[in-house]
């Protein structure tokens, strides 16, 4: 939804031209081991201590709100959590043949509204041959763990700069935006940024 909002901002920005947006890796839980999947209701009811209905509660909520922003969200549904180590992975890759957007959609929408798998990693060279990447060269980027270092130096700039949860927004390298925050935030972000650089 973040992401949805920052783009509504973007379409009504005088200079949207010269806005160049770049997506940065974070792993909200990078201990955990690849390959391993887990109860994502299970996950929140233990992370935030709620009940397995007010889980579903929050997740209702979520959906509805996700509708307003043109987006179809199955949270209710099973579905599952784990590390994103190779999705982020299969992002670089995405991003070297000017597909990053694609493939960051394409995730989203598996994950949030088709209930597919972004953790493993035939799953994963499978959303990306459906974005446009080749699968021998996609699973062997994943195989070889060819872009690890790259989201890597994504974490530690996460960390450099105090980011402890997703979405967040780094706006000019100066103003942070934490949360799914509604198009005027960043509509008021963006005109305050571009008027001082002008000053």
């Amino acid at each position: 939804m973040g992401k949805r909002r920052l783009e509504r901002a973007l379409d009504g920005f005088a200079h949207r031209d010269q806005v160049n947006v770049t997506h940065r890796a974070f792993q909200l839980d990078p201990a955990r081991p690849r390959g391993e999947t887990s109860s994502r209701r299970a996950m929140l009811m233990s992370k935030y201590q709620r009940t397995a209905a007010e889980v579903l509660e929050m997740d209702r909520k979520m959906e509805a709100l996700a509708a307003v922003e043109g987006l179809e969200y199955h949270l209710t549904d099973a579905n599952l959590t784990g590390n994103t180590l190779d999705a982020h992975q299969l992002l670089h890759l995405a991003d070297t043949h000017g597909l990053r957007d694609a493939m960051i959609e394409r995730l989203y929408r598996a994950y949030f509204t088709e209930q597919r798998s972004i953790f493993d990693r035939e799953s994963l060279v499978a959303l990306g041959a459906e974005t446009g990447l080749d699968t021998g060269e996609a699973r062997q980027a994943l195989d070889s763990g060819a872009f690890a270092e790259a989201v890597a130096d994504d974490l530690r700039e996460a960390r450099s700069l105090g980011i402890t949860g997703v979405p967040f927004f780094v706006i000019d390298g100066r103003y942070g935006i934490s949360g799914a925050q509604q198009a005027e935030v960043f509509s008021q972000a963006l005109a305050r940024v571009w008027e001082e650089r002008d000053a």
